[in-house]
């Protein structure tokens, strides 16, 4: 590391949801310095585009390749992460790159075949406005990465490898000596919970504030990638696309602005927010594929009936162009979707993760679309079932259950995670926290759920009901009841092919399984034990952690 940078006593990481940021942004330095800013402008160091900001920052853009070189700020370089540069994907190779400046603003526009990207400096601004167009699949995946000098920001964070020197799964998924586990997939973090990443020493903070990935897929409770940490320095992402456990096709479009912000320790301005990020001064720069607020709608809903109260909603909207969403109030359901492309769109609601409604709503340029209270039916909440019992909850997620929150930053082999067998007993009051949130067939398959049944209940059929949220390699359940009744082996559901449960991801496609049990299965004795054993079944996958298995949201048996 050069010999300039000084090293704080303590280093400190944050990644932030919406309501953590809004109550630290007073903690942010301001983004534009008092001093005049009478240096702003750029020059040609006949390798690169040198854009001065007239704040604090000074960053260059390669010609060549639009690869971002350099970052410095307040005399610290801040970009170089094993030898790399920051860029779209890898490095997109040769590239026509081209520069602007128009009165206080400077954009630098990078075109490798049909993929363009922007970078926009403002003046007296320490940010990196940055815009990605891509038209097609030329380019695999779409991401940005920014790629920072080892040693600046120290961490050990649950997304973090720097530490853990064994490589325990692909390329990818570390162990630590103490047994611990780390991955740049552990993020922790669906989309709909930050709005930016990034570290920070307490006197220098580098962020990457996130685009409302109108253009991304997956939806709100999608995981991906956000930063990491390595021995050759550590790098902060914007994913566009991405296609580990992806459960939509591909999006096309500009996407942005999202932007690298540097600050004096801070979160970075709330202003800056995909929520709040005002771009009008980019309205006429001639960004390919942008679309001004002025030509945008908005979707506005009075209300949502049918609520279960002790859940948050979330509505969505989706087309095969573009994607949005908003949180429902919880005293109403009174929602507001701002800044939508023109276009039809599938509205969804969804209680927790899982989907409980679904209708069209069209969104004009310039317009508001209001709606008229939204009515659950009671029907299409499974909770509202009448149930013997019930392990878990249906809210489209294996909240609750064992380890649970560990396994979105850790592999299944970490060893902070509970065993993953062990029995089930209804009515011991720890059913929920005693099953695991997910099952495989190497590792825990065939796990049994005790429970009792009374007289009545003992002589007729029932509907056994079992969600799950994703599954690896058509991993799904099958049934026993009391060693004498086997269920027929179900077809699986259309769930991403990827690695799921053991890159941090549960969120996949929502399904219930449901097994017709005769009263024949049942013991007759009321005061015995039942039995329920579930195995999981598939051809596929290979062994341990990688062999099939599932996510499971819910397990119930109808009255």
């Amino acid at each position: 590391m050069s010999g300039s940078v000084n090293r704080p006593v303590r280093r400190r990481t944050f990644v932030l949801g919406t309501a953590a940021a809004a109550g630290s942004a007073a903690l942010a330095g301001p983004l534009a310095e008092s001093a005049s800013a009478a240096s702003f402008g750029y020059t040609d160091d006949g390798s690169n585009y040198v854009v001065d900001t007239g704040a604090s920052l000074v960053f260059k853009v390669s010609k060549t390749n639009g690869d971002l070189t350099s970052l410095l700020y307040k005399g610290t370089e801040y970009q170089g992460y094993g030898g790399m540069n920051s860029h779209v994907e890898s490095g997109l190779g040769a590239s026509t790159v081209t520069i602007a400046q128009s009165g206080t603003t400077i954009l630098i526009s990078v075109t490798h075949g049909t993929l363009k990207h922007y970078y926009a400096a403002r003046s007296g601004e320490n940010n990196v406005y940055l815009w990605t167009n891509k038209a097609d699949t030329s380019v695999s995946a779409t991401r940005y990465i920014v790629r920072v000098k080892a040693g600046l920001f120290l961490n050990d964070q649950p997304d973090s490898y720097t530490y853990a020197p064994t490589t325990i799964e692909s390329a990818d998924v570390f162990e630590k000596s103490d047994g611990q586990t780390r991955s740049k997939h552990y993020s922790k973090n669906r989309v709909i919970d930050y709005d930016y990443v990034g570290w920070t020493t307490g006197s220098v903070g580098l962020w990457v504030v996130r685009s409302n990935h109108e253009k991304a897929s997956g939806g709100p409770f999608y995981r991906s990638l956000l930063r990491h940490q390595s021995a050759d320095g550590g790098g902060l992402y914007e994913i566009l696309y991405y296609g580990e456990n992806q459960t939509e096709a591909q999006r096309f479009g500009l996407q942005g602005p999202y932007v690298i912000a540097l600050t004096d320790g801070g979160a970075p301005s709330s202003s800056l927010y995909h929520a709040n990020l005002t771009t009008s001064w980019a309205d006429g720069l001639g960004i390919s594929g942008y679309t001004a607020a002025s030509s945008r709608g908005r979707v506005a809903g009075v209300g949502i009936t049918g609520r279960d109260t002790a859940y948050a909603y979330t509505v969505g909207l989706a087309n095969s162009a573009a994607q949005y969403w908003g949180s429902a109030r919880a005293s109403d359901g009174y929602f507001s979707i701002a800044g939508v492309l023109p276009g039809t769109y599938t509205l969804t609601v969804f209680k927790g993760e899982l989907a409980v409604y679904t209708s069209s709503v069209a969104v004009t340029a310039g317009g508001t679309t209001t709606l008229n209270s939204i009515a659950i039916p009671a029907s299409n909440d499974p909770s509202n079932a009448s149930a013997i019992w019930r392990i878990g909850n249906w809210d489209g997620s294996p909240s609750g259950f064992k380890n649970a929150d560990l396994m979105t930053y850790a592999h299944p082999s970490d060893v902070r995670a509970a065993s993953w067998t062990g029995n089930v007993v209804v009515g011991s009051g720890t059913e929920t926290s005693a099953f695991p949130c997910y099952l495989w067939k190497d590792v825990n398959s065939g796990i049994i759920v005790y429970f009792k049944l009374t007289a009545a209940q003992s002589s007729a059929a029932h509907t056994l009901r079992i969600g799950v949220t994703t599954a690896y390699a058509n991993g799904r359940p099958q049934v026993v009841v009391n060693d004498t009744w086997t269920s027929a082996v179900p077809s699986p559901p259309t769930q991403p092919s990827t690695r799921s449960l053991t890159v941090g991801s549960y969120r996949g496609n929502n399904y219930t399984f449901t097994y017709s049990v005769p009263a024949s299965a049942w013991l007759t004795d009321a005061g015995a034990y039942n039995t329920l054993k579930i195995y999981v079944a598939s051809g596929s996958g290979t062994t341990s952690f990688l062999s099939a298995g599932t996510s499971v949201d819910t397990i119930d048996l109808l009255a």
